[in-house]
Protein backbone atom coordinates (compact mmCIF):
# COMPACT_ATOMS: atom_id res chain seq x y z
CA UNK A 1 0.00 0.00 0.00
CA UNK A 2 1.61 3.61 -0.57
CA UNK A 3 -0.37 6.94 -0.35
CA UNK A 4 1.31 10.48 -0.43
CA UNK A 5 0.28 13.51 1.70
CA UNK A 6 0.40 17.29 0.38
CA UNK A 7 0.81 19.33 3.66
CA UNK A 8 -0.30 22.41 2.29
CA UNK A 9 -3.84 22.79 0.51
CA UNK A 10 -3.01 26.23 -0.88
CA UNK A 11 0.34 28.04 -1.04
CA UNK A 12 0.87 31.67 -2.06
CA UNK A 13 4.17 33.26 -2.85
CA UNK A 14 5.63 36.44 -4.60
CA UNK A 15 6.84 37.25 -7.09
CA UNK A 16 11.29 36.30 -7.25
CA UNK A 17 11.06 34.49 -3.68
CA UNK A 18 11.70 30.69 -3.44
CA UNK A 19 8.92 28.42 -3.66
CA UNK A 20 8.26 24.90 -1.31
CA UNK A 21 5.31 22.95 -2.35
CA UNK A 22 5.96 19.75 0.54
CA UNK A 23 4.91 15.97 -0.03
CA UNK A 24 5.27 13.25 2.36
CA UNK A 25 4.70 9.45 1.30
CA UNK A 26 4.30 5.98 2.29
CA UNK A 27 4.86 3.39 0.85
CA UNK A 28 5.15 -0.48 1.39
CA UNK A 29 8.17 -1.06 -1.46
CA UNK A 30 10.65 0.81 -3.56
CA UNK A 31 8.56 3.87 -4.40
CA UNK A 32 8.65 5.82 -8.18
CA UNK A 33 7.69 9.50 -7.08
CA UNK A 34 6.11 12.07 -9.14
CA UNK A 35 5.40 15.61 -9.33
CA UNK A 36 2.73 16.70 -12.24
CA UNK A 37 1.66 20.71 -12.60
CA UNK A 38 -1.83 21.46 -14.17
CA UNK A 39 -1.84 24.93 -15.59
CA UNK A 40 -5.33 26.73 -15.74
CA UNK A 41 -7.15 25.72 -18.89
CA UNK A 42 -4.68 22.92 -19.55
CA UNK A 43 -3.95 19.31 -18.99
CA UNK A 44 -2.05 17.44 -16.45
CA UNK A 45 1.99 17.78 -17.36
CA UNK A 46 4.44 15.35 -15.75
CA UNK A 47 6.96 17.72 -13.79
CA UNK A 48 9.68 15.68 -12.77
CA UNK A 49 10.41 11.75 -11.88
CA UNK A 50 12.04 10.37 -9.44
CA UNK A 51 12.61 6.30 -9.98
CA UNK A 52 15.96 5.37 -8.69
CA UNK A 53 19.70 6.85 -8.50
CA UNK A 54 20.23 10.25 -7.63
CA UNK A 55 18.22 11.76 -4.71
CA UNK A 56 17.87 15.18 -6.56
CA UNK A 57 15.87 15.70 -9.59
CA UNK A 58 15.63 18.31 -11.94
CA UNK A 59 12.62 19.32 -13.79
CA UNK A 60 10.95 21.29 -16.04
CA UNK A 61 10.78 25.08 -15.33
CA UNK A 62 13.11 25.64 -12.84
CA UNK A 63 11.81 23.17 -10.47
CA UNK A 64 13.35 20.24 -8.80
CA UNK A 65 12.74 17.82 -5.54
CA UNK A 66 14.83 15.83 -3.48
CA UNK A 67 14.04 12.37 -2.56
CA UNK A 68 14.42 11.60 1.21
CA UNK A 69 13.88 8.54 1.95
CA UNK A 70 14.85 8.52 6.10
CA UNK A 71 12.01 11.75 6.04
CA UNK A 72 9.95 9.56 3.68
CA UNK A 73 9.45 12.93 1.81
CA UNK A 74 9.52 14.19 -1.78
CA UNK A 75 9.50 18.46 -1.67
CA UNK A 76 8.89 20.40 -4.92
CA UNK A 77 10.84 23.39 -4.71
CA UNK A 78 12.20 26.44 -6.96
CA UNK A 79 14.87 29.15 -6.15
CA UNK A 80 12.58 32.17 -7.65
CA UNK A 81 8.65 32.02 -8.17
CA UNK A 82 7.43 33.78 -11.70
CA UNK A 83 4.01 34.62 -11.88
CA UNK A 84 3.61 31.88 -14.58
CA UNK A 85 4.18 29.45 -12.18
CA UNK A 86 0.65 29.68 -10.60
CA UNK A 87 -0.89 26.35 -11.27
CA UNK A 88 -2.11 23.34 -9.03
CA UNK A 89 0.78 20.77 -7.92
CA UNK A 90 0.42 17.17 -7.59
CA UNK A 91 2.28 14.71 -6.09
CA UNK A 92 2.04 11.14 -6.94
CA UNK A 93 3.33 7.76 -5.46
CA UNK A 94 3.49 4.08 -7.26
CA UNK A 95 5.16 1.22 -5.94
CA UNK A 96 7.45 -0.57 -8.37
CA UNK A 97 5.83 -3.39 -8.13
CA UNK A 98 3.84 -3.95 -11.31
CA UNK A 99 0.14 -3.55 -11.42
CA UNK A 100 -0.32 -1.81 -8.23
CA UNK A 101 -2.09 1.15 -8.21
CA UNK A 102 -0.54 4.64 -7.05
CA UNK A 103 -2.16 8.06 -5.10
CA UNK A 104 -2.30 11.26 -6.43
CA UNK A 105 -2.50 14.51 -4.22
CA UNK A 106 -2.55 18.04 -4.45
CA UNK A 107 -1.45 21.56 -4.29
CA UNK A 108 -2.64 25.48 -5.38
CA UNK A 109 0.27 27.47 -5.90
CA UNK A 110 -0.57 31.10 -6.21
CA UNK A 111 1.83 33.90 -7.42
Amino acid sequence: AQSVTQLDSQVSVSEGVPVLLRCNYSSSFSPSLFWYVQYPNQGLQLLLKYISGTALVKGINGFEAEFKKSETSFHLTKASAHVSDAAEYFCAVSDTVPETAGELNTNLLRC
